[in-house]
């Protein structure tokens, strides 16, 4: 999976494409709440590295589907807290690519009540709230975040 990201990061597409594909059978043969190691690796992990993939080539609107298709799963709930966390703080990214900042607000506050100390040390997070913070329409229900974690 962190090759089929760095693949995403330098715009292949169909490789990152490709090695989630092979994750995906590996993942399956795993099953979700089957991770008797906890390395948090099954299908909604790879579910997860596909929409931080979409985010990561610019494709908003497929990043967004499948974010709202796998927080649905069975294995959403298996996932580690901070893997789920950095996820939603992809999935606030994705809104904010299709134009959607009363998403990106409400995905990023579902995120501070779940992993408070992931939204207040992750620069990512910082980047995402910065961005919303200062869209023309953003909502205000950001601003409180944005305070407190001084971008305001």
């Amino acid at each position: 999976m962190q090759a089929a990201l760095i693949a995403a990061r330098a715009g292949d597409d169909r490789t990152a494409d490709d090695l989630l594909d092979e994750a995906a059978e590996m993942a399956a043969r795993v099953g979700d709440g089957h991770d008797h190691h906890r390395t948090g690796f099954g299908p909604a992990a790879v579910e997860v590295g596909r929409v931080t993939a979409a985010v990561e080539l610019g494709d908003g609107p497929q990043a967004v589907a499948r974010h709202e298709e796998v927080i649905g799963w069975e294995g959403w709930r298996w996932l580690p807290v901070e893997h789920r966390a950095a996820h939603l703080v992809d999935a606030a990214h994705a809104y904010l690519l299709t134009g959607d900042p009363v998403s990106a607000a409400r995905v990023l506050i579902r995120t501070d009540s779940i992993a408070p100390a992931e939204v207040r040390h992750r620069p990512a997070v910082r980047e995402v709230v910065a961005q919303l913070a200062h869209a023309p329409y953003a909502p205000t229900t950001i601003t409180p975040l944005a305070v407190s974690l001084g971008l305001l």
